[in-house]
């Protein structure tokens, strides 16, 4: 996990990161609603427990998922204050640097443009 005294934008980079895979995705899909074991997640997901304790590694590196043990299971669900820090920077730079429409080329008139000129 990212130490607390990390550059914030460490956490953005990882958070972003941990989003861009179509797997890690449907793991946050699923623990939306409430936390699940790793066995519940493996079943739902059809995949290894070893595959999916990389990809929850990664997003519980970001600072997206937490767990807990209980006995000898591990719960995970979602760590919304990252959520919330991943969503505020979108927003910030959606209020802040809007988006300026695609601009045409300029078209050239050549009886004006000097590169058009012919002075012979």
């Amino acid at each position: 996990m990212l130490s607390h005294q990390a550059d914030p934008s460490t956490y953005l980079v990882a958070g972003f990161h941990a989003l861009s895979d179509p797997l890690r995705l449907e793991i946050v899909e699923l623990l939306r609603s409430h936390e699940l074991c790793v066995c519940e997640l493996c079943d739902r997901l059809q995949t290894t427990q070893s595959k999916l304790s990389f990809h929850l590694k990664t997003l519980k590196d970001a600072g997206l998922v937490r767990s807990r043990s209980s006995g000898r299971w591990i719960y995970y669900s979602l760590n919304l204050p990252q959520f919330v820090a991943l969503e505020q920077y979108l927003a910030d730079y959606r209020r802040f640097s809007p988006i300026i429409p695609e601009r045409p080329a300029p078209t050239i008139n050549p009886s004006t443009s000097p590169e058009f000129l012919n002075f012979s």
